[in-house]
């Protein structure tokens, strides 16, 4: 399979076969990880791979129970200490425990999880994205051991894809990508780059099962509902200020 046909055809995969992920093939999927572009090739980030089958459990009891039954965990975190570490051993200052430096660090965890992701599905493996490693950060930060200066921002689970599941619609690149300038939505073209999203026949089930009034609600009313945005937004910022970063002076 081509590059395109692979990104194409990309399914999250939530159910995992139980066979393990060989130490050589994760670390080929590391490797595409650790050549994604990233600030200054500082690479303000880490990854912990989970895959005893203890810690693998208690993992995923903070993600509510998701990627049970998959072969690893990978937290991939913003990773300023290992950077300060080799400052203060050189006699630099350590000027990256600030926010301009928690969001370049996200970035580049997210450029090297894309990575790792597309190869793992190149090697035949499986993967889900899991926002939870955010509504559980102080959790999961205890259970990694994680130092000040280290921040969990994505949670891949990993596996042998035990299922097929359908390929999810997405949304038009009219709805998504604007040349030269933004261009703001007419209520017309709003309606228009959702059609596929409301006509996607999974996604009208979802509004009968939970009887909402069309598909935005489920969002809005039930999956991320503004007191749990709120709650937990001031759980994490709390988080990365106990872990250094927002130091302004």
């Amino acid at each position: 399979m081509n590059t395109e046909d692979l990104l194409m055809n990309h399914r999250s995969v939530r159910k995992y076969q139980n066979r393990p992920i060989d130490r050589e093939v994760m670390d080929r999927i590391l490797e595409c990880g650790m050549r994604a572009s990233n600030t200054g090739n500082m690479q303000i980030y880490s990854v912990v791979v989970t895959q005893d089958p203890t810690r693998r459990e208690e993992l995923a009891k903070l993600h509510f129970g998701q990627g049970s039954t998959c072969a690893a965990y990978l937290t991939i975190c913003v990773d300023v200490n290992r950077y300060h570490h080799w400052c203060r051993l050189r006699g630099c200052d350590e000027p990256y425990d600030n926010f301009l430096w928690l969001m370049a660090g996200t970035v580049d965890a997210s450029l090297c999880a894309q990575n790792i992701c597309v190869a793992a599905e190149a090697e035949g493996l499986g993967f889900c994205y899991l926002g939870t490693v955010m509504y559980n950060t102080q959790a999961i930060a205890d259970m990694l051991e994680l130092p000040k200066g280290v921040v969990p921002v994505i949670t891949l689970s990993m596996g042998y894809p035990d299922e097929e599941p359908i390929l999810s619609e997405r949304l038009p690149l009219a709805g998504t990508v604007h040349y030269e300038k933004y261009h703001d939505y007419s209520d017309s073209e709003i309606d228009e780059v959702h059609h596929v999203r409301e006509e996607f026949p999974f996604n009208q089930e979802m509004v009968k099962v939970n009887n909402t009034r069309n598909y935005c609600e489920i969002f809005t009313k039930i999956r991320y509902p503004k007191k749990d945005n709120v709650a937990i937004s001031k759980s994490l910022k709390s988080f990365c200020e106990k872990a250094g970063f927002f130091n302004e002076e």
